[in-house]
């Protein structure tokens, strides 16, 4: 079904008005979002896509609905795994938490930018050559099983190609000024590391792409639903950070989910090229019978391996220390290196302690495996000292 230029004018319009909005009445000024402000502008943009959607089943039809939801729910999945690696940036960065919803903003913006570049080039490709969803189908089966490999220390550094030349060609400062990307220093105008954070988080986004554009590509072929989709699926994921930040670590098998789920849209693909065969050494260039899969079926799917994976996530006993673990080497590191502002660093160590009290109840077993860690010891234990020498200042007394 062809989207008249009106619909595609319209539409473009609301997404850059909300861009827009979120910039001006939450990002403009630096602050740290409740998780009621997290909660309900999450709930809103979520809305706003099943609305859309909505709309989508009644004026295109069942066929286009059922497609726009897949594909929105498959890069929804797909984008809340990209958090953990904004998190492991931010983390590395030591970005102070209020300046963190700009650079997510950012993310955002230049995720927009780079998979519409993605999706039109997919779009004129698949037009040329039907051989291209081979390609796609390999490259989703090869993406799945990369997922199944362990995390190796690569995949917890920010550490990238793209950062070790920025940082070779820009001269920056390894101080913050808020969020500005450049601030005076010794009467010389230098970039912040903000800049930096901001390439860190660019290069993996395009990296991203290269997963998400063949996977909806694999669920829908109508570049208005390709487009729609992904735009809405990152639309409000600034806010979802902030909401299931302490839910992010637990997920453990979120991962598993996501290879499945790109596994079968691989599969999918491969059929549907061999059923649109026309590479010679192929069935000598003709079509395949084979069984396609139906959209209907690829949205039930998509759907239950998201809903069994999260709930085993959540209902893991490892999954819940994974998850005070993570939680508590971050609030650590945010204590000691990041907040400067007392009544935020008090927050913090309140948080911690939170953490650690969590830690101390679970099995031995678990707690056996999180005192051979004697990077996460160390950490909690400066954490704890430092902050009773601040007690000690405080009270003028020698901490203890």
């Amino acid at each position: 079904m062809d989207v008249p230029q009106v619909v595609w004018w319209c539409t473009i319009v609301g997404i850059v008005g909300l861009l827009a909005f979120d910039f001006l009445v939450h990002v403009r000024k630096a602050h740290v979002p409740t998780l009621r402000e997290a909660g309900l502008w999450s709930a809103v943009y979520v809305g706003i896509a099943i609305v859309f959607g909505a709309g989508v089943l009644v004026f295109g039809g069942t066929q286009m609905g059922t497609e726009y939801f897949a594909g929105y729910v498959t890069e929804k999945a797909l984008s809340v795994d990209n958090l953990f690696v904004f998190l492991i940036i931010m983390s590395s960065f030591q970005v102070p938490r209020a300046d963190q919803q700009k650079v997510l903003l950012f993310g955002i913006v230049f995720s927009l930018v780079a998979r519409t570049g993605f999706i039109l080039l997919g779009a004129a490709l698949i037009n040329l050559f039907a051989w291209v969803f081979y390609l796609f189908g390999l490259l989703l089966l090869i993406t799945a099983g990369n997922l199944l490999k362990p995390a190796g220390e690569d995949s917890h550094s920010a550490d990238n190609i793209m950062i070790r030349i920025a940082r070779k060609l820009l001269h920056t400062t390894d101080t913050y000024d808020g969020d500005k990307l450049f601030t005076v220093e010794h009467g010389r105008r230098v970039m912040t590391p903000m800049l930096l954070v901001m390439v860190a988080i660019g290069g993996t986004d395009l990296m991203f792409a290269l997963d998400s554009i063949p996977a909806i590509f694999g669920l829908t072929q109508n570049v208005y639903l390709v487009f729609t989709a992904t735009v809405f699926s990152l639309l409000g994921l600034r806010q979802l950070y902030f909401l299931i930040d302490g839910l992010l670590n637990r997920l453990i098998y979120l991962t598993f989910g996501l290879a499945a789920i790109l596994a079968f849209i691989g599969a999918k693909l491969i059929l549907h090229a061999l059923h649109e065969n026309n590479v010679p050494f192929i069935n000598g260039g003709q079509p395949v019978d084979v069984v396609e899969i139906s959209t209907g079926l690829s949205l039930s799917v998509i759907f239950a391996v998201l809903l069994v994976t999260i709930a085993a996530s959540l209902a893991s006993p490892w999954g819940r220390a994974q998850n005070a673990i993570c939680a508590s080497r971050r609030h650590a590191a945010e204590y000691l290196d990041i907040e400067a502002d007392p009544g935020r660093r008090e927050e913090v160590f309140a948080m911690l302690l939170a953490e650690e009290a969590t830690l101390k109840k679970l099995p031995e077993k678990y707690r056996a495996r999180i005192r051979e860690e004697e990077q996460l010891m160390a950490l909690l234990r400066r954490a704890h000292a430092e902050h009773a020498r601040g007690l000690a200042g405080a009270t003028g007394r020698p901490g203890t």
